[in-house]
């Protein structure tokens, strides 16, 4: 309703109402299920990734969708190994967020456009540890029919409102938005 993705979760109690072997079920054990269940659900909403070092200077992580990637020191020797520098999975991770939101808010306003990419560009300190200070997120689209206010909307509210990434960023860093619109 709100732009917001949501799923339900259906989890059992009891069972003795189907069940014509089993005796009937106390308040006790439908409270302990419940108890149970609660437990269940905290864990489908928490963030959990292991992330288990392989060798070198190389790890291997997975995330709450099961996927595993891999990450290394991208100055060291990592032979044939494809992967990813944990700070520039930040930055990909912040494009990835906000495009979401913007193609998604985009659709419900009837102005999908033909093509999207946003690059980001960041600074980092000169002093360990060292991190991104300064942030430029350029979104770009590209549409014969391009619609710029509301594209100005989408991108507003995934950065003011939705994109919790983008919020992450802005407690460390300074974070400049440009709006690149190209005809077809």
């Amino acid at each position: 309703e709100a732009e917001i993705r949501y799923a339900s979760v259906s989890m059992v109690t009891d069972y003795d109402c189907w069940h014509p072997d089993h005796e009937n079920v106390d308040v006790q054990t439908v409270i302990k299920v419940l108890l149970g269940n609660a437990a269940k659900a905290k864990n489908m909403v928490k963030n959990i990734i292991k992330t288990v070092w392989t060798e070198k200077s190389q790890f291997k992580s997975d995330n709450p969708s099961g996927y595993e990637f891999t990450m290394f020191d991208k100055s060291q020797d990592n032979g044939d190994v494809v992967g990813f520098a944990p700070k520039a999975l930040m930055l990909s991770s912040l494009a990835g967020c906000s495009g979401l939101d913007v193609v998604s808010l985009l659709e419900k306003m009837r102005a999908e456009v033909a093509n999207f990419k946003i690059e980001v560009t960041a600074e980092l300190t000169d002093e360990h540890p060292k991190f991104y200070n300064k942030v430029k997120v350029d979104y770009h689209f590209t549409d014969s029919e391009l619609q710029p206010a509301k594209i100005q909307k989408a991108v507003n509210l995934s950065v003011t409102k939705y994109c919790g990434v983008m919020e992450m960023f802005r407690q460390f860093a300074d974070v400049e938005i440009e709006i690149f619109l190209h005809e077809i």
